[in-house]
This record gives structure tokens, C-alpha cells and sequence, in this order.
């Protein structure tokens, strides 16, 4: 129940975080690209990278498991979820699994897209 709670609570500041990034975007740069989105995915796949190889390499026993749920799996997840698709991406390439990375960022982003044009159509269908 801890591991939930942790999860929780770090989703609430890293949407909350994502929130106030896109607002501050919109505001600043204008509503007419994505710049909010595009910043939150490289910052949130850069902090993954130094938390992953944190907790790797650096980490304690006692603390490590409740602290990356709460960071990575929290925080990171609710900011920006781009950046478990990048770890995952980038572990199947050092893993030597070229082809399954590739699969996976090009499954990923085809069907992904391929989603949400059938959920458009089918909410549009119905309306």
C-alpha cells in the first residue's frame, strides 16, 4: 500500500509540474506549436536518465525501491510518461536488442497515433 501511496502522491507534482510548464509555454511562446510538450519530454527523459543511472549505480539498499517509485514511476510518470518510453527504449538498445528497440519506439509512435485517430473517429462517429 506504501508503493501506491508514494506513486500517488509524486504524480500529483510531476502533473502539476507539467501543468504549470505548458501554461508558461502557451504564454510565452504561443499556442500555435507544442513547445510546453516538447520541452517536458526532453527534460523528463533527461531526468530519467539521471535518476535511472542514480539508482544503478549510486544507490542505497534501504531507501532505493520507495525513493524511485516516488520519483521515477511518480513524479517523472505524472510529467511526463515520454520518459519511460525512453528509458525502456534505451535499455533494449544497450541490452543489444537493436531490433526490438526499433520495434518497440516505431510500434510505439505508429500505434500510438493510430490510437487516437481511432478514438477521434469513433467519438465522432457516435456524435
Amino acid at each position: 500500500m506504501t508503493s501506491y501511496l508514494l506513486v500517488f502522491l509524486g504524480a500529483g507534482i510531476g502533473g502539476s509540474l507539467r501543468h504549470g510548464i505548458n501554461l508558461s509555454c502557451a504564454r510565452y511562446c504561443g499556442p500555435e506549436f507544442p513547445w510546453g510538450t516538447l520541452i517536458i519530454n526532453i527534460l523528463g527523459s533527461l531526468l530519467m536518465g539521471i535518476a535511472a543511472g542514480y539508482f544503478v549505480h549510486r544507490s542505497g539498499e534501504n531507501w532505493a525501491q520507495p525513493a524511485r517509485l516516488f520519483l521515477t514511476t511518480g513524479i517523472l510518470g505524472g510529467f511526463t510518461t515520454f520518459s519511460a518510453f525512453s528509458l525502456d527504449a534505451v535499455v533494449l538498445w544497450e541490452r543489444g536488442a537493436a531490433g526490438a528497440a526499433a520495434f518497440y519506439v516505431l510500434g510505439s509512435v505508429i500505434f500510438a497515433l493510430a490510437g487516437l485517430v481511432a478514438g477521434l473517429a469513433l467519438v465522432r462517429g457516435l456524435t
